[in-house]
């Protein structure tokens, strides 16, 4: 008898991959010191090089670092990175020169919990193939604080503004789990913690159905910059029922033929330096082997 396959759980709804989230820094050598030098990230070698921006790659996404007046995403980014001891030894290294700011990284059962020098929170765990599929290095998910009683709302504006998969999860706390690519999800998780004002960070994913979307959102003035031929934004997140606002983030929409889709992102090795160096071990792996297939 011929083998039995579901389909439905290759679909990844209108989104095919989240790239960047964008958070303003003051200092970008304090950006390095905890991107570059702690995380053991890379930071772009061919775009954004000067001291006004930094795009620090990880896996096949990025953090955008431009100058400006600090924001503060509310919740926290998930990081797959491999290496939790030289994790560790790596953010201990740079702790006395992040001295005075809001760095601080600590240890948990599954995951390593690291602070920027002004206050964001990132998850890094263990490459996990159940959780997190074959990232080995790479952003998973972003997750956003949002106030209680709006995750269900939430879980349908996604679907019918933006054609993207979400669905409802329970646990600690309920959570809104949209799909923004392979393995990739937004989660909005409520709380009863008094929310932070909006200050300008923005999340980025591409996605196949550009057009109808954009119909949808200009139909509820939800438009916020129209940037060029493949890019445009939106902000707040609504009830479709009632138009009550139920959270804000900046949404940098961009299609699949835009320029930069998947552009090849270098990734070094971080435990590579002058006194240990061998020849083809410049480069981390973004995606598991082929030992780790799962078909």
């Amino acid at each position: 008898m011929p083998q039995q396959f579901d389909r439905s759980a290759e679909d990844l709804g209108n989104a095919i991959h989240f790239e960047h989230v964008n958070i303003q820094v003051p200092d970008q050598r304090l950006a390095t010191l905890f991107y570059v030098t702690g995380l053991g990230l890379t930071r772009d070698p061919y775009l954004m090089v000067s001291d006004t921006n930094m795009w620090i790659n990880a896996g096949r996404s990025q953090f955008h670092l431009p100058s400006g007046r600090p924001q503060v995403l509310r919740g926290h980014v998930g990081l797959v990175i491999e290496g939790r001891e030289a994790l560790l030894a790596r953010l201990a290294s740079v702790a006395k020169k992040l001295e005075g700011t809001a760095f601080a990284f600590a240890e948990h059962n599954d995951h390593v919990e690291a602070i920027c020098p002004w206050g964001n929170r990132l998850r890094c765990y263990e490459p996990d193939a159940a959780r997190f599929g074959r990232i080995a290095l790479g952003i998973p998910y972003v997750e956003f604080d949002v106030p209680e009683g709006t995750t269900k709302a939430i879980c349908a504006f996604y679907p019918e503004i933006m054609g993207m998969p979400a669905s409802l999860r329970n646990g600690d706390g309920q959570v809104a789990a949209v799909k923004t690519g392979r393995d990739q999800h937004l989660l909005f998780r409520e709380t009863d913690r008094p929310q932070g004002d909006y200050d300008g960070h923005h999340v980025q994913m591409y996605i196949t159905d550009f057009s109808g979307p954009y119909r949808k959102l200009l139909a509820r003035d939800l438009i916020s910059r129209e940037d060029n031929q493949y890019q445009y934004r939106f902000c707040d997140i609504v009830d479709l029922d009632s138009g009550r606002h139920l959270f804000t983030v900046e949404h940098e929409v961009r299609s699949a033929t835009h320029p930069m889709f998947m552009r090849p992102m270098v990734n070094r090795n971080p435990a590579i330096n002058n006194r240990n160096y061998a020849f083809g071990h410049d480069q981390s792996l973004w995606a598991m082997g082929p030992d780790q297939y799962e078909g």
